[in-house]
């Protein structure tokens, strides 16, 4: 499907497609030359992206800046995650301010694409550098994450945030809440889907002592709010559902619980071994 933009009079049109069907993105995006894609938690079908880029000969740019240090067995990110070949992806990019807790971030891709970068992009250019405590956490994290610092708190760290992932995810379903992204994604966007109910969500969470990141126009369409919570691997189990639960609570009072199918609880709703019986409001 397209969609004009609503600056088409003075730019180009956008032509808008449904991002987890290669065939719609191959007819649509076939004459384009640049194609960006949502941040809704969800994970691009690399290997069959990577499949029409070989087959029109196209450049493949990769934002990692969510998924580096938390997608993936290894936690490599999304070509991890699909155990693919790097080289199959002309540039990578992502950030050091998330999994790596520093500043900064990268630009990976074939030697000529580095040094032209080096030679003629402004930021590298005219940019300091990074200081040494930042590239020294940097390094430290990704000897972490890598393995190579001689511990497995790394692997630890990257099966806690699946885990944590999971349990969080599934918690939000069982409640009734309507969530956006893959289910092994730690970006979990909550949908409010009022403009309204975004500031209400906010004050009441705050009130439970939780700050929370609301997103709404322009930013998301007009009745697509949503709150935006990221896991993190340094979230215990209880934190979660200290979340949970106000989050819970705030749903009933705003009405945010749309789920058609909502978890009918028969015991206390933060157990691991809790029972449900589901029922259809």
């Amino acid at each position: 499907m397209s969609a004009e933009c609503p600056a088409a009079s003075v730019g180009p049109v956008c032509d808008v497609f449904v991002m987890y069907h290669p065939g719609c993105l191959a007819i649509t995006c076939n004459p384009h030359p640049l194609v960006t894609t949502s941040m809704e938690g969800s994970i691009v079908r690399l290997p069959e992206v990577i499949a029409l880029k070989k087959k029109y000969k196209a450049y493949l740019y990769l934002d990692e800046a969510h998924s580096i240090g938390a997608l993936g067995p290894h936690g490599r990110g999304v070509i991890d995650y699909f155990g693919l070949d790097p080289r199959d992806v002309d540039i990578l990019m992502g950030t050091f301010t998330k999994s790596f807790g520093a500043a900064g971030g990268y630009i990976g891709g074939k030697k000529e694409l580095i040094d032209y970068l080096r030679t003629h992009s402004h930021s590298a250019v005219y940019a300091t550098s990074m200081s040494p405590p930042v590239v020294e956490q940097i390094i430290t994290s990704m000897k972490c994450i890598m393995g190579e610092d001689g511990t497995t708190v790394g692997q630890e760290r990257i099966q806690r945030l699946a885990d944590n992932t999971t349990y969080f995810r599934r918690k939000l379903r069982e409640m009734g809440f309507i969530i956006y992204g893959n289910n092994d994604s730690p970006v979990v966007p909550v949908m409010l889907y009022m403009p309204a109910k975004i500031g209400a969500f906010s004050r009441e969470m705050l009130k439970r002592n939780i700050g929370v990141v609301v997103v709404g126009f322009p930013a998301t369409p007009i009745i697509e709010s949503r709150a935006r919570f990221c896991v993190s691997a340094a979230h215990t189990r209880d934190m979660l559902d200290v979340a949970l639960s106000a989050i819970s609570e705030v749903g009933d009072l705003l009405q945010l619980k749309y789920s058609r199918h909502r978890a009918l609880l028969t015991a206390d709703w933060s157990s691991d071994d809790t029972s449900y019986d589901g029922i259809e409001n």
